[in-house]
């Protein structure tokens, strides 16, 4: 690994999956875009409806393509890390849906008057050791000269068309169960402003979601999502919604990362969490401390899987019950 010369998290407004779009606005930007061309042989199995992690189509032979595409601003200083990162990120999309990633493209955004290209390789090659362990072949890719560095991937995977998990699929009576602890946010965000290294956020990030989806549908689950860029309650209010029920969440038994409490209480909060707890806010009944809540809202950046079932592993944080007046319900 070279020296790091500079701060990556400095040459970008946002950082990570917390630089998104508010999902408000984006939401306003997709409307009325979500009816696709005629589908007679039903071929396209979850499009832009519901807002799922990724798309798939039917193919030939009892097959599903799965395909998506991620990218960020720096989320950590450390070019090796951020590029792992965010393949972990991107391939998390693919596993969210219960596939399995297959081939992915980089896609990198680089200002290439004020970062060396020895960083971008870095970037890079981080991205290419997370692919290899998760048996997904990098075949390429697109790079654009840009004002803030940027790096993700798209990503196209299989999946058995009769054993996807969508974000549509819950019902009630189902456990809701939560992979990976909530903090990364703010951790990032402290880490942005101070340039603290939090070693357990980085092997949270960097860990891939593939053995929870492999035991999620051994386990027979239908309906999960990752938990990224909206926190835990945008994400889990866009599953609701499609599914029709209402999710009501312990708040007491969501895991968090060591040091998320106090970075919040020490006012590192990213403008995307406060964002995302507007968001849900008027779909949500019940509540508990501003901290927790902002917590619940966090934006997180490779975050780990909401599942409608439990799995070995997962913390169970929750339920799905019959749809209530409110779609969201936090005790």
């Amino acid at each position: 690994m070279i020296p790091i010369m500079v701060r990556l998290t400095q040459y970008a407004q946002g950082g990570g999956c917390a630089c998104k779009i508010p999902p408000g606005e984006l939401e306003d930007v997709l409307t009325g875009l979500g009816v696709t061309p005629k589908d007679p042989a039903g071929e396209l199995l979850v499009g832009l409806e519901t807002g799922d992690d990724a798309a798939v189509v039917r193919v030939e032979g009892g097959t599903a393509i799965v395909s998506t595409a991620d990218f960020f601003t720096p989320v950590v200083d450390d070019p090796y890390d951020w590029g792992r990162i965010a393949a972990a990120n991107a391939l998390s999309d693919v596993y969210a849906m219960g596939g399995r990633p297959l081939m992915a493209l980089n896609l990198l955004c680089w200002p290439r008057e004020t970062l060396p290209y020895d960083l971008a390789r870095e970037v890079l090659r981080g991205g290419a050791d997370v692919a290899a362990l998760a048996g997904c072949h990098v075949a390429g890719g697109h790079s654009v000269v840009d004002a803030e560095p940027k790096y993700g991937m798209a990503v196209t995977g299989l999946a058995d068309p009769a054993a996807l998990m969508r974000n549509d699929a819950g019902r009630a009576g189902l456990p809701l169960s939560l992979t990976k602890p909530l903090g990364l946010g703010v951790l990032n965000n402290r880490h942005k402003a101070t340039g603290e290294v939090f070693p357990e956020a980085v092997d949270v990030m960097t860990r891939l979601n593939a053995a929870a989806s492999e035991a999620a549908i051994r386990a027979g689950v239908r309906c999960a999502t990752d938990v990224t860029g909206f926190g835990l309650l945008g994400h889990l209010f866009k599953l609701a919604r499609a599914s029709g029920v209402t999710a009501v969440v312990d708040s007491a038994k969501v895991p968090l990362l060591d040091g998320a409490r106090q970075a919040v209480r020490d006012g590192f909060v990213p403008g995307g969490s406060r964002r995302n707890l507007g968001w849900v806010a008027p779909h949500m009944s019940g509540g508990t401390d501003e901290e927790t809540m902002l917590l619940l809202a966090d934006a997180q950046t490779s975050g780990g899987l909401l599942i409608a079932g439990e799995v070995p592993g997962a913390q169970v944080i929750g339920e799905l019950v019959p749809r209530g007046e409110r779609p969201i319900v936090i005790r």
